[in-house]
């Protein structure tokens, strides 16, 4: 079997968009505040366990106030922390008016390592975020390969004009009731505006069913996204800690032993994908995503104290997280790391990326 046909594991994808019943302002801060705190410690006991990214859409649509994308390996995750938020006092308060859940699997209109890279989903840090499910016509499924292949190589094309836009898809046949679901992640919504005008113009337009809801989203920490709800202000940062943290804020995330000298393991950490490195004698964290084209890091090259990112070829140094040539420019986030008890432990250090 060649590496392209290597099966590798998929991962599970699941936006949760919440509202709130308007009443919850009603309550006094100090409920608020109490509610807003236990929430966050209800996802926040989740982070060792699947990704979570937190984001707002208060303001910008009128039926719906956040969302959660989560990004897990199994199904169970995901229905657990969905259990763990409707157990909160906030429960009552919250409805959940829109919900996708899709996987990942490889294109099949693309190939080679962009078409691997399509199992894994490598989230960015951008300020922005949208989201919106997708069907195409039966027309469509009836075409030949080749006929839609040639169409998509036209919509691909016109999506690469536009690489400030990070796209991820999400499948969803026969889980959901869309085919699809599409994100993008970009600092500049005006790139991601023209890129979808653009690809109305495209052929495969023609075969677009249903493409929405569109949701518009702003990235943000929990906390923050809770405040966008009123009662700015109020303590939400007494979260109290996760049961996953010491006192002295680091996070267990690994045996000793399942890291020997040369491993690598990719964990979370605040809802974050972290890869752990055993080389030079030391272990290393860092962000699982190279900084260029979000690389799975991981599966890098080890030499020395250094990753070489599988994708592009950038090499880090693990120390201090910068680029040691190009094509990455930008550094990405390292962890402090101690080992005590045949534990391994994680604790952001200066510089890491938000949870």
């Amino acid at each position: 079997m060649s590496e392209e046909q290597q099966p590798t594991r998929r991962q599970v994808v699941k936006f949760s968009f919440y509202q709130v019943d308007p009443a919850w302002r009603a309550l006094s801060a100090q409920e608020r505040a109490a509610q807003k705190a236990e929430l966050c410690a209800a996802v926040e006991s989740f982070s060792t366990r699947l990704q979570i990214r937190s984001y707002s859409v208060a303001g910008l649509r009128g039926d719906a106030d956040f969302l959660l994308w989560q990004i897990a390996d199994s199904l169970d995750d995901i229905q657990a922390l969905a259990t763990a938020v409707m157990s909160t006092s906030m429960a009552p308060h919250l409805s959940m008016p829109y919900s996708y859940l899709a996987m990942t699997r490889r294109s099949v209109y693309v190939s080679g390592e962009e078409s691997r890279e399509r199992e894994k989903l490598h989230p960015a840090d951008s300020k922005y975020f949208f989201v919106y499910p997708f069907v195409k016509t039966r027309e469509w499924y009836q075409l030949s390969l080749e006929e839609r292949q040639a169409m998509m190589n036209q919509h691909i094309t016109v999506g690469r004009k536009y690489p400030s836009v990070k796209l991820n898809t999400a499948y969803s046949f026969g889980l959901d009731d869309q085919e699809f679901v599409v994100s993008f992640e970009t600092d500049e919504p005006a790139d991601f505006l023209d890129l979808v005008m653009e690809l109305r113009e495209a052929t495969t337009s023609l075969y677009t069913l249903r493409d929405t809801p569109i949701f518009s989203c702003i990235a943000m920490s929990l906390p923050e996204v809770l405040d966008t709800l009123g009662g700015v202000g109020e303590p939400v940062s007494a979260t109290p800690a996760s049961p996953s943290t010491n006192g002295a804020g680091s996070t267990p995330v690994a045996a000793a032993t399942e890291i020997p000298e040369g491993a690598s393991k990719v964990v979370y950490v605040g809802g974050e994908q972290i890869a752990l490195f055993h080389t030079a004698g030391k272990i290393f964290a860092v962000a699982n995503r190279c900084s260029h084209a979000n690389g799975p890091l991981a599966e890098g090259q080890l030499e020395g104290a250094t990753v070489t990112c599988p994708v592009h070829g950038t090499k880090f140094d693990l120390a201090t997280g910068e680029p040691l040539c190009a094509p990455a420019s930008r550094p990405i986030a390292r962890y402090d790391v101690r080992v005590d008890g045949g534990q391994v432990f994680v604790m952001p250090a200066a510089g890491a990326q938000r949870v």
